[in-house]
This record gives C-alpha cells, structure tokens and sequence, in this order.
C-alpha cells in the first residue's frame, strides 16, 4: 500500500504541473515531460519522480519478498528505479542554451527508464496473478501498449536514418512519451493492485514452489 501511495503521489504530482500555471502553458503533446524541469516547476517535478521512485522501489521489494517476481524482473524493476533517480540529478538540455552532458545522460536514463518498466511487468505479471487472468492480461495489456508507444519512436528514428525527418518531429514526442510512461506506471500499479487483493492466494502458491507459479 505504501508502494502504490508512493506511486499515485508521485503521478498526481506530475499531473498537477498540467494544470497550474505558468507550466500549465507547456504543450503536453510536442513537449516531453521533462521538460517541466527546466522551469518554476522544477521542485515540484523532482519530488513526483522521488515518490515514483520510492513507491516502485517498495513495490519490487514486496513482490521480491513474496518471492512472486523472476530475478530478471527484479534487476528490470531496479533499473527503472534508478533511471528516475538519474533523470533528476542529470536535467535534460535546455536547447536554448545548448547540448550537455548532463543532457545526454537524461536521455540514456529515459530510454532506460521507459524500457524497463514494461518489460518488468511482463515478466511478473503471471507469476503475481497465476489463477486471475483478469488482472494478469490488464497488466500485461498495459506493458505491452508502452512498448507499442516507444516503438513509434524508434520507427521515426529508422526513418531519419533513412532520409525523413527528426525523429522528435516524426512523432507527436511530448504524447508518445506521456503515453509510455502512462501505461508503463498504470501497469505496475494494476500489479501491485492486484497482489494486494490476491495476497492470501499469491503468499499460498508462492510457498508451494515455482512450480505451481508457470
């Protein structure tokens, strides 16, 4: 529960800064997300990635106790955890001024960030719901549609190669991203939903073995 206040904390946050002036005047669909940190909302946006982070942190931690997540799922989860520690230390460029190291590293840790999550989720989310396919696909749903939403970017970075436009003009960005990390964060909080309602019978088939859990 700690987990997912973290979590819904941290995405009310990021919400709110869509709302409210002045970074209310930001597009959401040409910029990205981070873009909110290069402004007066700053503070705001590092607090709701902070909770993010200590809200999937706790989650991964429970789903490790519980022994309900593969290893791989785990050492995703923590990619994930870290790549948003990252993303607040390292602000991404600021192209009024120029590119930046600093910059750079943002990005590396998005694009961490954005692939870790799904995939973590995909991986856990028959081991968490074996006997429930309802919240077993809705999570899984989830994972693979910020999957779909990041290959769109990648499909525009092929076309750049291949003589078409920047890959940020190829795509709506600012949308794409608040799609992947949207249904990338909704899918893990369906898991973590739903492993607090199926606890009696996910503590019980954990006990028995992995071999129960395929």
């Amino acid at each position: 529960m700690l987990g997912l206040l973290g979590l819904l904390g941290g995405v009310a946050g990021l919400l709110v800064l869509h709302v409210v002036p002045p970074t209310n005047a930001i597009s959401p669909v040409r910029r990205t997300i981070s873009e909110y940190a290069l402004g007066q909302g700053k503070w705001l946006f590092d607090l709701a990635l902070l909770l993010v982070a200590v809200g999937s942190a706790l989650g991964f931690a429970e789903l490790a106790r519980r022994r309900a997540a593969r290893p791989l799922a785990l050492v995703l989860g923590a990619v994930w955890t870290v790549s948003l520690l990252v993303i607040v230390v390292f602000t991404k460029t600021d192209w009024t001024v120029g590119p930046s190291v600093g910059g750079l590293v943002h990005r590396y840790a998005s694009v961490a960030a954005f692939l870790s999550l799904p995939l973590a989720v995909l991986l856990m989310a028959g081991r968490v719901f074996p006997r429930d396919s309802l919240w077993r696909w809705t999570a899984r749903g989830l994972g693979a549609l910020s999957l779909l939403w990041f290959g769109t970017i990648v499909v525009g970075a092929v076309n750049m190669l291949n003589g078409g436009p920047p890959w940020w003009r190829f795509v709506p960005l600012g949308l794409v991203e608040r799609m992947v990390a949207g249904s990338a964060v909704a899918a893990l909080v369906v898991l973590l939903l739903g492993l607090v309602r199926s606890r009696p019978q996910v503590t019980e088939v954990a006990d028995r073995g992995p071999a129960r859990l395929r």
